[in-house]
Formats: C-alpha cells, sequence, structure tokens
C-alpha cells in the first residue's frame, strides 16, 4: 500500500495523521514522488560524518511529509527530531524552514 494511501485510509477513520507514525517498512520502501525542499546546517564541512540539524519536504501522492532535526538542537546532536505530515504544501515549506531558522 501506498503511503499516500495509509494516510487517506487512517483519515477517513477520523485519526489524526499530522504526527502519525508510519509503520516500519513503510518509508523504506517506497520513494518520495519529490523532494521538494531540503536545507542542512553544516558548519563544520563536507566531509563531516556527525548528525547535522535539517529539514525536508518530501511529496508522497498529495501528502508532504515535513521532517527534521531542528537547528535549535546544535550541531553533532541527535535531539529534537520533528515530522509531520499536510496536505498543505505552503505549510509544509513554511514548517521546514521555520526549524531551520
Amino acid at each position: 500500500m501506498k503511503i499516500s494511501d495509509w494516510l487517506d485510509q487512517k483519515e477517513a477513520e477520523n485519526v489524526d495523521v499530522s504526527q502519525i507514525a508510519l509503520p516500519a517498512n513503510m518509508l523504506a520502501g517506497e520513494d518520495p514522488d519529490e523532494t521538494i525542499f531540503y536545507k542542512e546546517f553544516r558548519p563544520c564541512g563536507l566531509f563531516c560524518t556527525e548528525n547535522h540539524p535539517f529539514s525536508t519536504v518530501e511529496r508522497f501522492g498529495h501528502w508532504y511529509l515535513c521532517r527534521g532535526q531542528d537547528k535549535k538542537a546544535g550541531i553533532h546532536s541527535s535531539k529534537m527530531k520533528w515530522s509531520i505530515f499536510t496536505k498543505d504544501k505552503d505549510f509544509a515549506l513554511q514548517t521546514a524552514r521555520a526549524h531551520m531558522e
């Protein structure tokens, strides 16, 4: 089942899908239709292999997955990870950009 179909099904069941966790294999088994936005804060250089704050917006059908690690967590941190599903592209982009300020 595609991610967008699964989210539609959950929404029809009156589940709040904005913060829903996908089944473990679902996200790994499907590539996004497109990546609309990606930004990473990597002041330590291109070859650093540590964690870095990032934001991305990916489209799955008519749903947008907006996720990342908040810039306020600092570089090399694994804290402050976030994600949200929405059908509103503008809201997804606004949210992703706000987490990188």
